[in-house]
């Protein structure tokens, strides 16, 4: 069995630097979303239960931050995360191709189910926010995320 400490230890600077970027230095608008790399990422190492539970207390520490719709960020990564882990299932091995697409396809179903949940009015236009603020949100996370974790594997020579 290979050991896992240098995987881990990675997903915990990538929710790291999320926090300090974005809350510390407040460049929310300009970063990639690291706390769903780092979910997405470890859910594919984890069960489905397991994996919900890391979404669950993910969300809700960047809901703790959030000025409305608490919640809506814990359950739709909650979410994301059971469905990331149940991914393995279906998809098996790790090509670049597919991590860039797993990648963007849970970034983008995050930002649709946070749409969904979010009941206040005035979110904005569902097309304009889940096909282009969201989509290109998941293009920028998925690439971001892919070459952060091909650095982690040069780092420590993964496959």
């Amino acid at each position: 069995p290979r050991n896992s400490t240098p995987f881990w230890t990675f997903l915990f600077l990538l929710v790291l630097a999320h926090f300090l970027l974005r809350v510390g230095l407040g460049l929310t608008a300009y970063l990639p979303d690291l706390l769903m790399v780092a979910v997405l990422l470890g859910a594919r190492r984890m069960g489905a239960p397991v994996a919900a539970l890391f979404g669950l207390v993910l969300g809700l520490l960047e809901d703790s931050l959030a000025l409305s719709a608490f919640g809506a960020r814990a359950a739709a990564t909650a979410g994301v995360a059971f469905l990331g882990a149940r991914s393995r299932d279906i998809f098996e091995g790790d090509s670049v191709i597919f991590l860039a697409v797993y990648l963007f396809v849970g970034k983008w179903a995050r930002e649709a189910a946070v749409y969904a949940l979010d009941v206040r009015a005035g979110r904005g236009d569902a097309v304009m926010v889940l096909f282009v603020d969201g989509a290109l949100a998941a293009l920028y996370t998925a690439v971001a995320g892919t070459l952060a974790f091909l650095l982690y594997r040069a780092v420590t020579g993964e496959r």
